[in-house]
């Protein structure tokens, strides 16, 4: 089957959000002012005078049967003011997903390390994550050791983790601790990275 007949193409070409200033094709345009006050039709060059005397850009809002209604604006001003709200927005909405690393009491330091850096990775992608160390057996009188398996491993990620919830013994069988991210030691590790010492 051709994609092209689908239509599912037909949005890849970048569109700009609005138009502005010059690109607006309409002789005649109604226009807004800058405090929201309407001004009235005008033809689009006397509309880009007005514009101009207040040293701002006109900007296309609407097309309300057919007739453009325009505002006058700073453009550049909306588009950093609308990108810091959906900023805003995305990050209130960011999802914490949780993750699970699961040990040994008796694992190795090789395997503890690439299990650490798997670790980081999930925390540097914000997402909180279980470390559950397994008892099998006669392990389960030693959670000592996944006590100190579970200090071993947070010593690996502790530059951008911190403990959320304290490991606690769950059926005799898991030692569980909660990690996630610590922005302010992300923060820090950046600025090192940034600014390393001559």
């Amino acid at each position: 089957m051709d994609k092209n007949k689908t239509g599912q193409n037909e949005n890849k070409s970048p569109k700009s959000e609005h138009v502005v200033n010059n690109a607006i094709p309409f002789k005649k345009v109604f226009v807004i002012g800058p405090d929201g006050e309407k001004i009235g039709v005008l033809s689009k060059d006397e509309a880009l005078d007005k514009a101009a005397e207040y040293n701002m850009d006109l900007v296309l809002i609407a097309l309300e049967n057919n007739k453009p209604i325009v505002r006058i604006m700073d453009y550049g001003k909306f588009k950093y003011d609308k990108k810091k709200k959906q900023k805003a927005v995305k990050e209130k909405q960011a999802v914490t997903l949780n993750r699970e690393i699961r040990l040994t009491p008796l694992i190795g330091d090789h395997d503890l390390e690439t299990k650490a850096r798997k670790a980081r990775e999930f925390i540097l992608e914000g997402n909180r994550v279980k470390i559950s160390v397994k008892f099998r057996g006669r392990e389960r009188s030693r959670t000592d050791l996944g006590e100190e398996i579970l200090n071993k491993f947070f010593t690996l990620v502790e530059d951008v983790a911190k403990i959320s919830k304290e490991a606690t013994l769950q059926n005799d069988r898991f030692l569980d601790m909660y990690i996630e991210k610590d922005k302010r030691k992300v923060e820090a590790l950046k600025n090192n990275n940034d600014n390393p010492e001559e």
